[in-house]
């Protein structure tokens, strides 16, 4: 798996897990259109631009440049990368028909193509052999901080979200990744205790 710096903004659940599959990072759905009345999410990707840069990768129909042109006039520019798939025309695996416009999109493109897209962009790729950052928040952190797996915890989650204007059903995978890349270990813990 290549671990990426930015935060990559897909449109589907599809699209999220293709690329999980490749990539280690933080991977954003717009869910489609509904992102442009998701002022959380909204938030939350603007932050990611300022902190630690964003790659959009959308489909390559009118739909995908719709979203991600709308996207990009909501950011400064030098906080956005564009990463763009080729027109390959056929059906997604999952389903009857082809799309309107008749081309794949991201959940049916192979990694060399989806890595030589986002390589293209210009994202920033780390060292696969590079550690994680001494004092990183795991999963095993946020259990122990009560926020995963225990009575209460998904109040006590729901507060921490809210409190970082996040949207309410963020996985906890992808609140431990968000926290990684905006906090260190010390905020964390200061974010956690105000509880």
């Amino acid at each position: 798996m290549l671990k990426i710096k930015q935060a990559i903004i897909v449109e589907g659940r599809y699209d999220k897990s293709a690329l999980a599959g490749y990539i280690e990072g933080v991977i954003v759905q717009t869910n489609g259109f509904q992102i442009f009345s998701d002022r959380n999410k909204l938030s939350m990707i603007r932050r990611l631009a300022e902190t630690c840069g964003i790659v959009i990768l959308t489909d390559s129909d009118a739909s995908g440049f719709l979203i991600r042109n709308r996207l990009k006039s909501m950011i400064p520019s030098g906080q956005v990368l564009n990463a763009y798939i080729p027109d390959i025309y056929g059906k997604e695996t999952r389903k009857d028909s082809p799309s309107a416009e008749g081309k794949l999109g991201v959940e049916a493109m192979d990694e060399e193509t989806l890595v030589a897209a986002l390589k293209n962009a210009g994202a920033d790729f780390h060292d696969q052999k590079e550690k994680s950052k001494p004092g990183q928040v795991t999963k095993a952190e946020l259990y122990a901080d009560g926020l995963c797996g225990s009575a209460g915890s998904a109040a006590r989650r729901a507060a921490l979200l809210k409190k970082l204007s996040l949207p309410e059903h963020m996985s906890t995978n992808a609140l431990t990744d968000y926290i990684n890349l905006m906090y260190t270990y010390e905020e964390y813990k200061q974010l956690v205790n105000g509880l």
